[in-house]
């Protein structure tokens, strides 16, 4: 029988897979040093940023 490789923790709390499975991320930034960030800069920080297809298919791979 094969060994199933481990998700790696780290990558699963950083990453979401859709249902559609596209891998969603946070934008850089969001937790700390926000006072000094423009309106604008903090407005386009809610929005979460989708990988693209290349960078999707290995986070998978890492999560599952």
């Amino acid at each position: 029988m094969a060994n199933k490789a481990k998700t790696i923790k780290s990558i699963s709390k950083r990453f979401r897979i859709t249902k559609k499975g596209k891998v969603k991320k946070i934008k850089q930034s969001q937790n700390h040093f926000k006072a000094k960030d423009t309106g604008k800069q903090t407005r386009n920080k809610r929005r979460d940023l989708t990988l693209s297809k290349a960078d999707a298919k290995v986070i998978k791979t890492l999560i599952k």
